[in-house]
């Protein structure tokens, strides 16, 4: 999405309309994209899953969500946030639909493709950013991408009431509920979101696009920030339910679970802007740090399995809301270091990243799970090492530039 840097401040009535309207519809289409999640338990008792066909389910949505937001990141460049938005809700709500379908069919098989289809309210992310960077000046972009990246929040809506809604209005009425929501909210979009004054249609054809971005520095190494931080959001976000319902390790229901992961998801939620307000005034590199040592340690202390109520509650809001920190870091350091006509591009590969680092860990859980001692020790000392590592790369491979700029 190209933008001109030195061009003056644009209305702040437009800025916030614009910026709800972008996290709204980021929302919601999370709340769609993380349907399965909520339902894992009452798909595994009436189709007899596995723990990893339950595993599989869950992270299907991811893979679509993921390499998606390659495409949608770079078609936003060259036709705006307005019309990707509307488009990709328009195109995800009817999956909705027939993942009831296949629910209702008892069709695991069904469930799988239709889920992987679900995946298309996953690219949003891509859309968003390189939308609401172009409507903020540079001091106020780590910010402005924080906000909106909380409407990751949707995986806490999902979490929370879409078992309420199952309990309620019934299993079908549920999906359909959400379909119609995803379609109003595309009509907002289209009727009252509009594309930043700064922006302009990318000339360039999307291949050439994306191959220039790959090769970006700041392309491989953000992403690999981001498969951490928002990849474990992602990953908890969608197994907690599965990982809290365990009645071997803390056995709790399925609404009950639902409360519990939608906590975790707003306790991120509520840190992302936190992490990017922070990365205006202290630099990303030093909150990603930050982010990454808190995971490694909060990993072992999961590892440990921790007492409900209170100890374990608090541990995983410590989880979340670290990773909620990094998520809203590292999209700062990318809206710093990303070239103004690569953003849309360079988004959409490191979303990606994000998605997929969120799609294995939970195959990881279920392959890993001791049975015998019905624990997840090994699943959550890999992502301990793993966030240590990263954190060493980011401490001694990327420097800060004099000035305060940020060397990727």
């Amino acid at each position: 999405m190209s933008t001109a840097t030195d061009a003056p401040a644009l209305p702040r009535a437009a800025q916030t309309r614009n910026l709800i309207l972008a996290t709204w519809a980021f929302a919601i289409s999370f709340w769609a994209w993380n349907m399965i999640g909520p339902l894992a338990a009452r798909y595994a008792g009436d189709m007899d899953l596995s723990s990893t066909q339950k595993s599989l389910a869950v992270a299907v949505p991811v893979i679509v969500g993921s390499l998606g937001r390659i495409a949608a990141g770079t078609l936003t460049d060259k036709y705006g946030g307005r019309l990707m938005f509307t488009v990709l809700l328009v195109a995800t709500a009817p999956f909705v639909v027939l993942v009831a379908v296949a629910g209702n069919a008892d069709s695991y098989a069904l469930l799988l493709v239709f889920g992987f289809f679900l995946g298309i309210g996953g690219t949003t992310f891509a859309v968003g950013i390189p939308t609401v960077k172009a409507w903020y000046e540079k001091p106020r972009q780590g910010f402005a991408t924080g906000l909106f990246g909380a409407g990751m929040g949707g995986t806490a809506l999902s979490s929370f009431f879409t078992p309420r809604f199952v309990d309620w209005f019934g299993y079908m009425a549920t999906h359909v509920i959400l379909a119609v929501a995803l379609l109003a909210t595309a009509a907002a979009c289209w009727a009252f979101m509009r594309d930043s004054p700064r922006w302009s249609p990318a000339a360039d054809k999307a291949g050439p696009k994306l191959l220039a971005a790959l090769k970006e520095p700041v392309t491989w190494q953000m992403s690999l920030l981001y498969a951490i931080v928002f990849g474990g959001f992602v990953a908890f976000s969608t197994y907690l339910p599965t990982y809290l319902g365990d009645v071997t390790t803390y056995g709790y229901g399925l609404t009950e679970a639902g409360e519990r992961t939608a906590g975790f998801a707003l306790a991120a939620v509520i840190a992302r802007p936190v992490g990017g307000a922070l990365s205006d005034r202290l630099g990303p590199r030093f909150v990603t740090l930050v982010s990454l040592a808190g995971t490694a340690v909060m990993a072992v202390v999961l590892a440990l399995r921790p007492e409900p109520e209170w100890p374990a509650g608090l541990a995983f809001v410590a989880m979340a809301a670290f990773l909620g920190l990094g998520s809203g870091s590292v999209f700062a350091w990318v809206a710093q270091r990303a070239p103004a006509d690569k953003t849309g591009s360079v988004t959409g590969i490191v979303g990606a990243a994000g998605g997929l680092g969120g799609f294995f860990p939970p195959l990881v859980m279920g392959a890993t799970y001791n049975e015998e001692d019905h624990t997840y020790t090994v699943g959550l000392t890999l992502l301990c090492i793993t966030a240590a590592l990263v954190f060493l790369f980011t401490l001694v491979g990327l420097r800060e530039r004099p000035g305060g700029r940020r060397k990727a």
